[in-house]
């Protein structure tokens, strides 16, 4: 009896139903992959939950960082993919040719089932958001980029998002196969010319949290917990009716929250606080006052 080869299981995120398809039949003819892919990132977050509710979880996604600019997901129109690609097949249309199998078939059939986005109306999630949404629900998978171009500021938020690689789509086989092993040895991949554009990125980014994470330091507790309101989307009103303070309370809340920022608008004050880390107000839990004080 030969000795069972564990499988490597892939999720391809791709709204190009053709590339996906592609990309889902070259990978299947490696006899230790096993492969699906989904056509958006609705779909792709159910089969990650299917998926771990089986005890069968993927270990890595392949994310388009185009994802959600062609179409949305339908709820799933399943195709199935059986065995092994042609020899020579490319990622996709005008790829050079990829690194083929040596080995012969894999052992028994290997399914990549393609849910292609059929528009009932369920909200677009972009690349990036996608991976951000991977690592927090699901934080044991490993997440790969492919892109059309490089991009180092792009490229640079997917790290940040949690990836472990941005590889591009026109690449051979073989080399996305080796950033696939690579993310599950805890390995970060980026393209040589991408390097130094991304570290000035990453480095650019950090200023930013730094200098993010200073202004709000500078708020009262209470300034710091009307922003977390603001960032959670609550308008005066709300805001007052979840703290117990008067509208007129929370207006000179606000307007101290936004000149100790040095921002004009809450807009601005929200995209400031994500920068320093800060998170919305839990919705769902009890108000409680603290400390009793209303102003």
């Amino acid at each position: 009896m030969g000795v069972a080869v564990a499988r490597i299981r892939v999720l391809v995120v791709d709204d190009h139903r053709i590339f996906a398809e592609s990309l889902a039949a070259a990978l299947a003819a490696e006899q230790d992959v096993e492969v699906s892919a989904a056509g958006s990132g609705p779909a792709a977050l159910r089969a990650l939950e299917r998926a771990a509710a089986e005890g069968r979880r993927f270990d890595v996604l392949l994310i388009d960082a185009d994802l959600g600019t062609v179409g949305q997901d339908g709820g799933g129109v399943p195709g199935q993919l059986r065995g092994p690609a042609p020899h020579g097949a490319g990622l996709g249309p005008g790829h050079g040719p990829a690194h083929g199998p040596a080995h012969g078939p894999p052992h028994g059939p290997v399914h990549a089932s393609v849910h292609d986005g059929g528009g009932s109306g369920e909200g677009a999630v972009d690349g990036i958001s996608l991976v951000a949404g991977v690592r927090s629900a699901h934080p044991a998978v490993r997440t790969v980029v492919l892109a059309e171009r490089d991009d180092p500021r792009r490229a640079a938020a997917a790290l940040q998002a949690g990836a472990g690689g941005w590889v591009a789509k026109d690449c051979s086989l073989s080399r996305l196969l080796a950033v696939i092993r690579g993310v599950l040895r805890d390995e970060t991949h980026l393209p040589p010319a991408l390097l130094t554009g991304v570290l000035r990125e990453l480095t650019a980014a950090r200023k930013h949290r730094t200098e993010s994470e200073r202004l709000v330091e500078s708020l009262t507790p209470r300034e710091r917990e009307v922003l977390r309101c603001m960032v959670a989307g609550l308008g005066r009103k709300a805001v007052a009716e979840r703290l117990y303070l008067s509208p007129h309370t929370v207006r000179t809340h606000m307007q101290n929250v936004l000149g100790k920022l040095g921002v004009h608008s809450t807009l601005a004050a929200v995209a400031l606080a994500r920068r320093a880390g800060v998170g919305p107000v839990d919705l769902t839990g009890s108000v409680v006052e603290r400390g009793g004080q209303l102003a």
